[in-house]
Formats: structure tokens, C-alpha cells, sequence
């Protein structure tokens, strides 16, 4: 199985003024990240939305990014679902359009138990032949895949070779470390918290800031994971506010503002979400976004 390391952009799912997908914005985001350096594509997580996505546009977004793609880069497809039967449906369709492997999150508002949450990424696990990656995020699904359940999950499933861990409990992330296999990938699912996982022997990130500033987030996380810790330090400093702005309201808000400012798509969301609440928070982003672009024109970055 392949080991995956390095930075995978959890990328946005670009619309068009009346709300349908913009392939064309999204073929261009892939090629740029591609160029940039970036180690994979992470296409329907939760930044791209996924959750308004119908199931014929969830299949075809990421039908498309693997034609995109063609190859250059791993595609890893987000395929989870609170209910077991439809992220195994998503999972195979993924596999039979060529994705290198998928990303399964906890079961959402069900709040299954131990048990349930081995049961359900098994099934999953047994449905298909590539890679599964598991994707721990309690802030957003309400239940915590503990360390006990993975592990039994790594022993008994030969394809869950991966864990995105979004705990946010450092001690966990250890704990995960620890506990799995030298082969078992630990990335992070928080950018702040990339660098530590590094530093306790986790394998890289799944990153958000990536859409905007992925040349910038590869060389900060490849030089962390090849012992350069003075430039993976200053680049973690350099990127400190935009790390945090992501998430001065609910992601993707910030981070697909962010491209819009950039003019990588329009600022269009799907209800529930919808464009940012606060001037003062679209102002800040804006001011550091402006700030590091023009840090990056001119090559103090």
C-alpha cells in the first residue's frame, strides 16, 4: 500500500453565480496546486462541501479531479457518509473512476458506538481494494474514533493504512502514533497543529490553507519532515494568522472567501452555509491575505 506523506489539499468545491459546480474553476485550482508542488488532492471532503453535494455531482467532482489530475498526483476521494451503505456506494464509485485512495469521516449526528464506528469503516474497508484513510474530527461529527477502535481497525482491515487526525488533542495524535504500525500514516487534519505532528513522528497534513498558498505549505511541511526545523518554524510563523483566520468562522467560509479574493472562484456557497457574517472578519482576512501574496511577489517568503 502506498505511504502517504507531505501536504494534500482538502480542496474547495468551486460554484458558479446560480449555484451549480464550476468545473473550469476547478480544473484550474487542480493544475495550480499540481504546479505548485502539492503531494495529493483531496477532492469532497467537508471543505469542498460535500454534504450539499447531490450524489451524481459528489461522483462527478471527483470523476473530474481525477481526470484532471491524469495521474501527476494522488487523488484521494472523500467518501464518507453517516450512513454505511451510501459511503460504500461513493467509496466504489470512487475506486472504479481511478481515485488512489478515500477518506471516510466519522459518522456525523448518529453518535455511534466503539463498536458501531468498527463496524461501519470495516464494511467500508471490505467494500473496496484501495487505500482507506479514516478521518477523526469529534468537533464536527460528535463522536471520537479513540485510538483502541483505530488500532483494532489497522490490525483487522490490510487497506486502512491512514488516519487524518482532527482531535484536536495533541496527546491523541501521539497516542495514534504510538500505538499503530511504522507503515500507518498519521496526518494532521488542523494546519496549526501540522508541525507538532511532525515533531512526534506524524507523517504530514490534509490541509485548508493549501487552496490558497500551496507552494508556501509544501516547502514548510517538507522541510519540517526532512529535519530543517529553523525554515519549517519560520514558515509556520509566517502562516500563524492565516491558520487561524480559516477558522474564524466555519470552514470553508473563510478559506473559500479567501480564493474568491484571490480570484480562483466566485464567493458562492450552498445553504447552510453562506459568505461571511462579519465585516470585521472579512477585513482581517483580506488584509493578511493581501499581505502574503505581496510577501510571496516579492520573495520575502
Amino acid at each position: 500500500m502506498h505511504r502517504f506523506n507531505g501536504v494534500y489539499t482538502a480542496l474547495i468545491t468551486p460554484f458558479t453565480d446560480i449555484g451549480t459546480v464550476d468545473y473550469q474553476a476547478l480544473e484550474r485550482i487542480v493544475n495550480e496546486q499540481i504546479e505548485s508542488g502539492i503531494d495529493g488532492l483531496v477532492p469532497c471532503g467537508t471543505t469542498g462541501e460535500s454534504p450539499t453535494l447531490s450524489h451524481e455531482e459528489h461522483d462527478r467532482v471527483i470523476a473530474q479531479t481525477i481526470k484532471y489530475a491524469a495521474g501527476r498526483v494522488p487523488v484521494i476521494a472523500g467518501t464518507g457518509s453517516n450512513a454505511t451503505t451510501e459511503a460504500i456506494r461513493l467509496s466504489q464509485h470512487a475506486e472504479d473512476s481511478g481515485a488512489d485512495a478515500v477518506l471516510l469521516v466519522n459518522p456525523y449526528y448518529n453518535k455511534p458506538t466503539q463498536k458501531g464506528l468498527f463496524l461501519h469503516f470495516k464494511a467500508i474497508a471490505d467494500s473496496v481494494k484501495i487505500p482507506c484513510i479514516l478521518y477523526n474530527i469529534k468537533g464536527r461529527t460528535g463522536v471520537n474514533l479513540e485510538t483502541e477502535t483505530l488500532i483494532r481497525l489497522e490490525n483487522e482491515c490490510t487497506n486502512i493504512v491512514a488516519v487524518k487526525e482532527a482531535s484536536g488533542s495533541l496527546d491523541q495524535m501521539k497516542d495514534v502514533i504510538e500505538g499503530t504500525d511504522d507503515d500507518f500514516s498519521v496526518l494532521s487534519g488542523d494546519d496549526n497543529l501540522a508541525l507538532d505532528l511532525i515533531k512526534a513522528g506524524g507523517d504530514g497534513v490534509i490541509s485548508v490553507a493549501s487552496n490558497l498558498f500551496p507552494r508556501e505549505m509544501v516547502r514548510m511541511v517538507h522541510s519540517a519532515m526532512e529535519g530543517n526545523w529553523d525554515e519549517a518554524d519560520r514558515l509556520g510563523g509566517w502562516f500563524r494568522d492565516f491558520f487561524s483566520l480559516c477558522f474564524v468562522e466555519t470552514n470553508p467560509i473563510p478559506i473559500k472567501t479567501a480564493m474568491a479574493h484571490a480570484g480562483w472562484c466566485r464567493e458562492s456557497f450552498r445553504l447552510p452555509m453562506c459568505p461571511l457574517e462579519s465585516s470585521e472578519h472579512r477585513n482581517a482576512l483580506f488584509q493578511c491575505i493581501d499581505r502574503m501574496m505581496d510577501d510571496v511577489k516579492e520573495g520575502r517568503v
